[in-house]
């Protein structure tokens, strides 16, 4: 290690004064003005990551659903999981070292971790579309020199697309091809397969609008729609060319605001999707007769994948442990719907994907939504073969029951949460199972309710048990709430400390639409800490 050199660089992308950041679930991320220093340090924490694990390592520059002035990078671990916890600490201890100190904060990671500062490291590089993210891209392209490793460039991708590579080029291409093509082939083979096997009276040439936020989905996703044009035809509404990233429009605008983005004008009963900036959430939605707006997020999602899985099973005779896996903010009616009706067992995680995802490796087949829409499902290593094998052994319905589970298996990219991947799914299987949005959306009703954040002074007064569904501290605060709760029909409650910022994040449900009144109330519980 070159310490010097390492010195040298380092004041090329000095670090603000005062400045402190922590890595969490989604890196780090904030104003890009202050992120200079951060992604080459990021690129110094990679090649230490990739020398110690063996392995490529990837770095996304994104802030996924912030607006187009912040910025973000996250790390992707060999297998194209998140990066590991105890190497999220030592981004933030490298993050928040001063110049001086950058040496032996570098000596001490290494030492910790017992890297092999002789082997080789190699990492890849991938970012959205945000006029800062070239730049970036740039700055942990030194990081990962200075130290020796060796760097390939994806340029433009989305983040699941970062995480595919990752993943590809762990298991020597058994995952897949490390390329983009190789990802849109992959992708589309296995949609294409499954539009084949649905019987729905070839009226309809499916199409679908999409909303892609001004991110770098709708980039993509002009590149790929001829490789599945034959199943599905796109419509690309806020494409990037006339307004900003993530304004009015994407899947976190349309899931907090109950309402479509601007820049999509949607008929009656059309079939409608939207992603975010980085094109690792979704959600569905459509206009009734009567202009009402219906969405269908993470939860519905959820339920239509993995009752759809469920039915699959049943018909090739197989009995696997199949979970779906929830956070207190899934609406309690797909919960009552999967428990009580699929007999699907549900569990629930703390908020957080890096949660769900650990939760649902325990099942033989895992799926996991978050209520935004950011999720995927996960098959264990033994299902896949054993639905390969069954795939080229029967003929019969059972026979086709698995080739169509083994081309979802395929279409799924289990590395990560993937909008792409889950719209290819969703309309495999609306088109399978002959299912109109409508159908779909009437599977349950969501109960109403309501989200809100409290701006305090110090969020660590509240601290939380039960997957952040029952507040500890501070005291008399959850007999409030479960006094408040009693007065409704189908109702619960919960308030939590937003992992980012000082607000208190409060959410309520019911059968009724007092509801409002009831989360109002809640917030107001809430103890404001002396300034």
């Amino acid at each position: 290690m070159d310490l010097s050199a390492i010195t040298k660089h380092s004041a090329l992308h000095a670090k603000p004064s005062g400045l402190l950041l922590q890595y969490g679930t989604a890196g780090f991320r904030m104003k890009a003005e202050h992120l200079d220093h951060i992604m080459f340090r990021m690129g110094l924490l990679a090649v230490l990551r990739s020398k110690q694990t063996k392995s490529t390592i990837g770095v996304m520059v994104t802030a996924s659903h912030n607006p187009e002035e912040d910025n973000g990078v996250k790390l992707v671990d060999p297998l194209g999981e998140m990066l590991a916890p105890s190497w999220e600490e030592h981004a933030t201890y490298l993050a928040n070292a001063e110049e001086e100190d950058m040496q032996r904060v570098l000596i001490d990671i290494s030492e910790k971790e017992a890297v092999d500062l002789q082997q080789d490291a190699f990492v890849v590089i991938g970012r959205d579309t945000r006029p800062s993210s070239e730049k970036f891209s740039q700055s942990v392209i030194d990081g990962v020199t200075v130290l020796g490793g060796q760097v390939h460039d994806y340029g433009l991708l989305t983040t699941p697309q970062l995480h595919y590579m990752v993943c590809c080029r762990n298991t020597s291409g058994q995952y897949g091809m490390a390329t983009i093509e190789g990802y849109y082939q992959k992708l589309s083979r296995a949609f294409v397969e499954l539009t084949k096997q649905a019987s729905c009276s070839g009226d309809e040439y499916r199409s679908l609008k999409v909303d892609c936020a001004n991110g770098i989905g709708a980039l993509k996703l002009k590149e790929m729609e001829h490789y599945f044009s034959q199943g599905l035809s796109v419509q690309l509404c806020n494409d990037g060319t006339k307004g900003k990233l993530n304004h009015l429009c994407g899947a976190d605008f349309v899931k907090s605001h109950q309402k479509p983005p601007q820049g999509m004008e949607i008929k009656f009963n059309e079939r409608c999707c939207s992603f975010d900036g980085d094109a690792d959430r979704i959600v569905y939605y459509y206009c009734d007769a009567d202009g009402h707006f219906h969405l269908m997020d993470g939860d519905k999602i959820a339920t239509l994948i993995s009752s759809f899985l469920k039915e699959l099973l049943l018909e090739v005779g197989e009995n696997l442990n199949v979970g779906v896996v929830q956070t207190a903010y899934a609406n309690g009616s797909s919960t009552r719907y999967l428990e009580e009706v699929m007999k699907v067992p549900v569990y629930c995680t703390k908020t957080g994907v890096k949660h769900l995802h650990h939760k649902a490796q325990e099942f033989d087949i895992g799926v996991y939504f978050e209520a935004n829409g950011h999720g995927t499902a996960l098959f264990s290593k033994a299902v896949e073969d054993k639905i390969n094998q069954l795939a080229r052994e029967l003929e019969d319905k059972k026979g086709k029951a698995a080739k169509i589970l083994r081309n979802i298996i395929d279409l799924f990219n289990q590395a990560a949460g993937d909008a792409i991947a889950d719209m290819l799914v969703i309309e495999a299987i609306l088109a399978l199972k002959n299912l109109t949005i409508q159908q779909w959306d009437a599977l349950y009703t969501d109960l109403p309710n309501r989200q809100l954040k409290v701006k305090v002074a110090d969020r660590k007064v509240i601290s939380t048990t039960d997957a952040e569904r029952q507040a500890v501290t501070p005291p008399g605060l959850q007999e409030a709430i479960n006094d408040l709760v009693k007065k409704y029909r189908l109702s619960r409650a919960f308030v939590r400390p937003s992992g980012t910022e000082d607000v208190i994040r409060v959410y309520a449900e019911a059968d009724s639409q007092g509801l409002t009144e009831a989360g109002l109330k809640l917030a107001i519980l809430l103890p404001q800490p002396p300034k």
